[in-house]
């Protein structure tokens, strides 16, 4: 007779996946079905943020795609805790004490291993690297808009600009910028918060046409910061808050995706001006070696064409006053 695995109420997983002290559902699992570590609370214990992206990583992989078959009746989604562990080349008992948070700071070897066997890009790898150092350092570092960055944000004439902060806080843009994002000089029209903007205000998915996609990134980029910082009061208020008042966002968190800030294309739609699709840049400011600090955000549209008229129709009546320079 085949054998069917059954389904397992945190992780729909095979036999060896059974529920360890640290899956249990209940008061510690968070705001609205939310696990607490992915709610981002200040407590969560950053192994249990381990374990929890182990299993959300192991569930995107197809077992077809790393050459074990996957069958008719097979009811895992992806991996199997002992197929990752064959395929990493670790003990399969060692590997369910790291997913339960029961083994502490794998080394180099077994990290790299996992991630060659999850297929994590460099962000992802990066990520995983942060919880299993289990660091616990307190908030995000404060990064204050320094008078030679607003230059620099200013400078762009042309170019829309913004900066947000680890939170996905805007705390500085240029005049361009803040007439492309809308309402960023008033508080009570538009969040300046952008995960809040994205989750909580219905407009964005009018200005947004890939407001899934604009979502998933969000919630990728809040997740590199509630792995570096799991001690920062405000970033863990914020993922509550999202986690209590969003269903969207409880659904894109546990995915687990990672997102760092890059370089790509957006399209959005502007009320003046209509819609936009531009390339965008992100330059990072480090409050100090080895911190995320600041982010410059940095739009453009190929020269000649329509968006690139768009724009300069926008910054012709584009003023808006940001906040002065700390």
């Amino acid at each position: 007779m085949e054998r069917v695995d059954h389904l397992d109420p945190t992780d729909v997983t095979g036999p060896t996946d059974a529920i360890g002290p640290t899956d249990a559902i209940g008061p510690r699992a968070g705001i609205g079905g939310v696990p607490a570590t992915a709610a981002g609370g200040a407590a969560d214990d950053p192994r249990r943020a381990l374990g929890g992206f182990l299993r959300a990583r192991r569930a995107r992989v197809a077992p077809e795609h790393v050459g074990i078959a996957g069958g008719r009746r097979r009811r895992v989604h992806g991996l199997r805790r002992e197929e990752l562990a064959q395929l990493a080349g670790i003990s399969v008992d060692y590997y369910v004490r790291l997913e339960q948070g029961r083994a502490t700071q794998p080394s180099p070897e077994v990290l790299d291993a996992l991630a060659r066997a999850l297929r994590l890009d460099a962000a992802e790898r990066r990520h995983l690297a942060t919880l299993a150092a289990g660091r616990r350092g307190g908030p995000a570092p404060t990064a204050p808009v320094s008078a030679l960055l607003r230059r620099v944000v200013d400078a762009l004439h042309g170019l829309p600009a913004f900066v947000t902060d680890p939170r996905l806080d805007v705390v500085a843009w240029n005049d361009l910028g803040g007439a492309l994002m809308g309402g960023l000089a008033e508080p009570g029209r538009r969040d300046r918060n952008n995960a809040r903007y994205l989750f909580l205000d219905p407009a964005s998915r009018e200005v947004f046409p890939d407001w899934e996609a604009r979502a998933l990134e969000a919630v990728g980029q809040l997740r590199v910061s509630t792995g570096r910082y799991p001690d920062d009061a405000e970033l863990a208020a914020l993922t509550a808050d999202l986690s209590a008042s969003s269903a969207d966002f409880r659904r894109l968190w546990a995915r687990g995706e990672v997102v760092m800030c890059g370089a790509g294309r957006k399209r959005l739609r502007h009320p003046e001006v209509g819609m936009l699709t531009l390339d965008y840049e992100t330059l990072h400011v480090p409050a100090a070696p080895g911190e995320t600090g600041l982010v410059m955000h940095v739009f453009s549209a190929e020269e000649g064409g329509p968006d690139a008229a768009a724009l300069a129709r926008l910054a012709a009546t584009a003023t808006v006053p940001a906040p002065a320079a700390d």
